[in-house]
């Protein structure tokens, strides 16, 4: 079904240094078209490249409908930027990759990372659904959107298990109840990362350092919990130091190659709202 969200972490192992530098060389140019694919597939909600040191390229997308499906898109759609990516990867599959999509589709299914934890504020509704109520109600925004992505250092294997299995999962409900009292967030996921890191990836609306605020004030609970496990952490609680924990955020926050954005200007107040008035004027032409 096209309307249940995931998340998509793919980890390109990147075969040197030198590659790592091509790499955040060559595929920005690349971007536009890229974009242009992912408006064509019309199931992507957000993506961005990440480069991780030199070890390691994500390709971070929240999607509507199964990686499978996505990958078979993207293999027909956008082929010649993920032939420039495996020019610099570990073991890659067959290029072309448009002439080779079952391999492609393989391998990218055994080189995706599942999220632990993940949030979204407008639940199931498709990329697709959401752009069309923004046509019928002829409404546009310029809110701006933005991604933010750390990499969190763990102490030790033995607490990275640890975290996954009895802080992370338990802090769900919190998550969500604050995330949705943060009220810009769109999403939110904590991925299990190589070399015991934990990413941390949100796209949310409107300026840093506002919702590096109100987000101290209604999920420091969370972070308190989690930063005892992680390495250099900075002073809790996280709402009674919000100062130390925005410097902490600016300075992890890394920068992506691309954000592909399939409803720029529309911030989440604005899609709940739309979705619910459609909502009500489909309820009323039925009656």
């Amino acid at each position: 079904m096209s309307g249940i969200q995931s998340h998509l972490t793919i980890a390109f192992p990147i075969k040197s240094p030198t590659d790592a530098k091509a790499l955040a060389e060559e595929l920005p140019p690349l971007m536009p078209d890229f974009a242009k694919a992912q408006d064509t597939v019309g199931t992507v909600h957000y993506s961005r490249f990440l480069v991780l040191g030199d070890k390691t390229l994500l390709l971070l997308a929240d999607i509507d409908g199964e990686e499978e499906k996505l990958s078979e898109d993207l293999a027909k759609c956008a082929g010649q930027v993920f032939d420039t990516i495996f020019k610099h990867v570990e073991d890659p599959p067959p290029t072309p990759v448009a002439s080779n999509s079952e391999a492609f589709i393989k391998w990218l299914k055994h080189h995706n990372i599942h999220p632990i934890i993940v949030y979204s504020a407008c639940g199931n509704s498709s990329v697709q659904e959401i752009k069309a109520c923004a046509r019928a109600a002829g409404f546009t925004s310029s809110c701006e959107q933005h991604p933010l992505l750390v990499s969190l250092p763990l102490k030790s294997r033995l607490k990275a298990f640890t975290l996954e299995e009895l802080v992370l999962r338990a802090a769900k409900g919190k998550m969500d109840k604050g995330a949705d009292s943060v009220g810009t967030l769109h999403f939110c996921h904590f991925v299990p990362l190589a070399d015991d890191h934990l990413g941390f990836f949100t796209v949310f609306d409107g300026a840093f350092d506002k919702y590096i605020q109100d987000f101290t004030e209604q999920m420091g609970p969370v972070f308190d919990v989690l930063f005892e496990y992680v390495a250099d952490p900075p002073a809790t609680p996280v709402a009674k130091n919000a100062e130390a924990f925005l410097k902490y955020a600016t300075t992890s926050d890394l920068s992506p190659i691309g954000f592909y954005r399939a409803y720029p200007g529309l911030a989440v107040q604005d899609i709940k709202t739309l979705l619910a008035d459609a909502k009500v004027g489909t309820a009323e032409v039925k009656a």
